[in-house]
């Protein structure tokens, strides 16, 4: 089967900003453990010919040290307006069984938390975003500036939404999903997003 995406994507972690993973080849983090919601909202694409745009999904996870050494726990938020197969295509993508980027963290990942079926809101433009899950994620970011006025960005990162993130503050991130709870309002945390485009084979 083959299948492709793209749309928009944006996190926050607990890291400091800016956060040291993608800098340090995931060898440091600001505290030693990390913990972290990927949204993704698909714009266009298909899985083996269903239709996936219009639907969304977030990644939370926790990595009990630095991301590099592994035991990654990590759960699944899949859009509770998507179909059955919509459904099951997303977790299979998200998952890393589908191949893609995600398949590259696969042996990172020690524990899978599960699937929480939910309507997610993903909203904003520009360089302002926030995701909102009614009782599990409340984050929202704002594009970190530099002397231009123009966004920064981090080019080659290597991360799996994209290869080039823009940089970001989060405002604030609210998780209480899976076991993992964090919370964090002082806008000093750290924060990405970038249009994304997965495919595999």
């Amino acid at each position: 089967m083959s299948w492709e995406i793209r749309g928009q994507y944006m996190e926050t972690c607990n890291c400091d900003f800016v956060c040291p993973c993608p800098l340090t080849g995931l060898a440091e983090s600001t505290h030693g453990t990390c913990i972290f919601a990927m949204a993704y909202r698909v714009d266009e694409g298909s899985f083996d010919g269903v239709k996936l745009g219009g639907t969304k999904f977030i990644i939370v996870g926790l990595t009990p040290g630095n991301m590099g050494e592994g035991n990654w726990e990590v759960g699944l938020i899949v859009d509770a307006g998507a179909s059955a197969p919509q459904k099951e295509a997303l977790t299979a993508i998200a998952g890393g069984q589908a191949g893609g980027p995600i398949a590259n963290l696969a042996p990172l990942m020690g524990k899978f938390l599960g699937v929480e079926e939910r309507p997610i809101e993903f909203a904003g433009g520009d360089s302002s975003w926030s995701v909102v899950v009614p009782d599990l994620i409340d984050q929202a970011i704002e594009g970190a500036r530099g002397l231009g006025g123009e966004v920064l960005h981090l080019d080659n990162a290597g991360h799996p939404a994209a290869n080039k993130l823009a940089l970001a503050h989060a405002t604030h991130s609210h998780f209480n999903a899976f076991g993992i709870k964090y919370d964090e309002t002082s806008g000093q945390n750290n924060g990405h997003y970038a249009p994304f485009r997965w495919s595999g084979a």
